[in-house]
């Protein structure tokens, strides 16, 4: 099929095999389940689906099989802990609980195991947690808690560098490339740059286009990049798989096809209903992500921002096309734009790229969306312009509305956790965020001067308009404002 005339595209929902010269499509393995929705929106829909299909990334065609779960929930459960969510912050969390305070929780999954961002993200393990540079840290806490909120990102980032390296997940540790897309951002770069050297201690560095342009990609946009170390590219979905089977091993029980459909309390106890029995438990910990439904807690309700990210991914590029864009490293990269695009070449020299999408989930299908990624390959890589694209997709961002996420209790008086808000950046800090939840959860961090940090110590945030003035009113508009900021920041970023 021909997309904008240029495009070849083959359709994604299952892995594609070469049958002479042509592709052919095998039967997804989800064939039994539900089928995948792709208009799924956290705002409008109660819960994300019951035992639903994988959305067809190249994550899932490529990641094997899924470790052996426990399957649906059939009947009522009392457990010490219950976990809502598998993926990369749900898992870490039942792994840390298990393995240091030897706690086994039990973990529902509306779908199946990772189905929501851990098999969709674009894999890039930045020294990072939400939105916010380490400039902006300063600005808005100073610099005593920006470098005390360093070193705890950066404990994070180590932490998970750690786990790359015992997990078999495709990771690529060689850094980050922060391309500035237009002149006028180079001053941007030079000065972030600057500060993480001097302030925090980094070894970050500019570039020139042309260093980038021999040593790493022709990515022909660039006009020069700041490098940081502190980059690993993983397969995320196998890295979740990963820490799924360790969690199992030591005695963790995930049940897939088990999605929350109902709440309440009583005398503190927690029950929460799935389509086939109820889970009854001491203690709850919150790990959805941008899959975070407004139904499932009044405790998170309007407090998360879904946000729309695309991505795709080529077929193997030939030896003449890595020849003719001069790749030389699976280094990831990012440029300057505010709806910034995301990209690397993966193992077995597929490229992939993201960027945002469309505002609502039933705008989800709407070509252009696609479009947009097929025509920034065609000005980041020319030689790539029309490449057939194996597999495309799109998964939920969980954006909060100050841009940082927030691992906490947000009531003392229930025992309910929560870790959400990464804002795109949970790839690396997920696990260090699952870490310290499991650290809360089971009683363990009072009297820790960490905890005091402003992502532990308050409640997500509700909507804001220009972070002057927070309410929950906000919340029925937030789409409206993103429409038009979304035009905005083409016409800065482009114009």
């Amino acid at each position: 099929m021909t997309m904008t005339g240029t495009v070849q595209f083959a359709p994604s929902h299952a892995a594609s095999v070469a049958i002479d010269g042509a592709v052919a499509f095998t039967q997804p393995p989800q064939a039994p389940f539900r089928p995948y929705d792709p208009q799924y929106d956290p705002l409008h829909a109660p819960d994300p689906g019951a035992g639903r299909a994988y959305a067809p990334t190249w994550w899932v065609a490529s990641a094997g099989e899924p470790p052996e779960d426990d399957g649906p929930l059939v009947h009522d459960i009392d457990v010490d802990v219950a976990i809502i969510g598998s993926g990369a912050t749900g898992m870490s969390t039942a792994l840390y609980l298990a393995q240091e305070h030897g706690i086994r929780a039990t973990v529902l999954e509306a779908n199946q195991a990772a189905w929501g961002c851990s098999s969709r993200s674009g894999g890039q393990g930045q020294n990072a947690s939400g939105r916010l540079k380490r400039s902006q840290w300063i600005q808005r806490w100073g610099m005593d808690t920006a470098r005390r909120l360093d070193t705890e990102i950066r404990s994070g980032f180590e932490n998970f560098r750690e786990l790359t390296r015992q997990i078999d997940c495709d990771a690529f540790d060689g850094g980050h490339l922060y391309l500035a897309h237009r002149p006028e951002k180079l001053p941007v770069l030079a000065a972030e740059a600057q500060l993480m050297r001097e302030k925090f201690g980094y070894a970050t560095r500019m570039m020139s286009a042309e260093e980038v342009h021999e040593n790493y990609c022709d990515e022909r946009e660039t006009v020069g990049a700041m490098f940081e170390a502190e980059g690993i590219g993983i397969h995320p979905l196998k890295f979740t798989f990963g820490l799924m089977q360790r969690a199992r091993a030591l005695g963790v029980t995930v049940h897939t096809s088990s999605p929350v459909q109902g709440w309440h309390t009583i005398d503190g106890v927690h029950h929460l209903q799935t389509p086939a029995g109820v889970v009854r438990a001491r203690r709850v910990a919150v790990c959805t992500g941008g899959y975070t439904g407004q139904a499932l807690s009044p405790l998170l309700k309007n407090r998360i921002m879904p946000i729309l990210s695309n991505s795709v991914v080529t077929r193997p590029l030939t030896d003449a096309e890595l020849q003719a864009t001069n790749f030389k490293s699976q280094t990831f990269l990012t440029d300057t734009r505010t709806l910034r695009f995301y990209y690397r070449l993966l193992k077995g020299n597929r490229l992939q790229i993201g960027s945002r999408s469309a505002v609502s989930g039933a705008d989800a299908e709407d070509p252009v969306h696609l479009k947009l990624l097929t025509d920034a390959i065609a000005r980041k890589f020319p030689p790539l312009a029309g490449i057939r694209i194996d597999y495309s997709w799109w998964g939920w961002v969980d954006m909060s509305h100050d841009m940082m996420p927030r691992i906490t209790q947000p009531e003392a008086d229930k025992k309910v956790w929560y870790a959400v808000g990464y804002g795109g950046n949970g790839v690396s800090f997920s696990t260090w965020a699952g870490k310290r939840l499991a650290e809360r959860v089971a009683g363990k961090d009072t009297g820790k001067d960490v905890f005091e940090l402003p992502i532990y110590q308050s409640p997500l945030p509700f909507p804001n308009v220009l972070g002057l003035v927070e309410s929950r009113a906000f919340a029925p508009f937030r789409r409206m404002g993103q429409r038009m900021l979304y035009k905005w920041y083409w016409l800065r970023d482009e114009k």
